[in-house]
């Protein structure tokens, strides 16, 4: 996969991409990050990429000579793949958006920065718009991190584990299951038997019952959208019947 950002502060993302799962997955080359600085396409001497909006009000709005002649010259006037503006208005990230852009050879991510962006980067070159929360940051910078991050781990190979994703919260529809290591006693705390069992079809069930309950106390609006078998339906109609007596 090529992923090509561009941003106004490249300098933010390489501690993140030289780390950890990131960083292996760029040198196995599964995916190959472009950073591209927005300022390089301006043509003033101060590098401006900014200015007041039209009709007042407070900030500063990026402008769109930049942003175009950067992902012009980068992907050309017709880019062949999706051109994602990181902003609190698009879509919201979730593990399936994450997995469909997972399947994508080629993303150009845009950074954006201070009041917003210039109506016409919406509206002619961005074609798709997602956020990773109902808040506000600086800039888009860690928002586009935070989508790197969820789809490179979806790549083949990018993981330990190969089935590593597929255990992780959301990736199912529930909330992920308690997990444990050693020591199996710490503290006068216990490591419940079952996972000291090796009985892999037990681990297994408890580790669903346990995904279900904890999807229940905390984000009882997931088990709306989860698919979940007769034995699923069975063991959260006993959590309902036992908060009920």
């Amino acid at each position: 996969m090529r992923i090509d950002v561009f941003t106004l502060f490249p300098q933010v993302f390489d501690p993140y991409l030289g780390a950890s799962i990131l960083h292996r997955a760029i040198q196995r080359q599964l995916v190959r990050v472009n950073l591209h600085n927005i300022r390089d396409w301006t043509t003033d001497r101060h590098h401006v990429t900014d200015d007041l909006p039209y009709g007042g009000g407070g900030g500063m709005v990026m402008k769109p000579e930049p942003i175009f002649s950067a992902v012009e010259s980068i992907l050309g006037e017709e880019p062949a793949c999706p051109v994602i503006l990181l902003t609190p208005q698009g879509r919201q990230l979730t593990q399936k958006v994450a997995y469909d852009l997972s399947q994508e050879s080629h993303l150009a991510l845009l950074s954006g920065r201070y009041e917003g962006i210039d109506e016409r980067v919406r509206q002619h070159l961005v074609t798709d718009e997602i956020s990773i929360g109902d808040y506000v940051l600086t800039g888009g910078e860690l928002p586009t991190l935070v989508l790197i991050d969820a789809i490179v781990r979806l790549l083949p190979g990018a993981l330990g584990d190969p089935e590593g994703a597929l255990d992780d919260s959301h990736a199912s529809g529930l909330l992920e299951y308690p997990h444990f290591t050693r020591p199996a006693e710490f503290r006068g705390w216990e490591v419940p038997e079952v996972l000291l069992s090796g009985d892999h079809a037990r681990v297994a069930r408890w580790r669903r019952e346990q995904a279900l309950l904890r999807t229940q106390e905390r984000r009882p609006d997931l088990l709306t959208k989860a698919q979940l078998s007769d034995q699923d339906l069975e063991f959260l109609a006993g959590l309902a019947k036992d908060e009920a007596t």
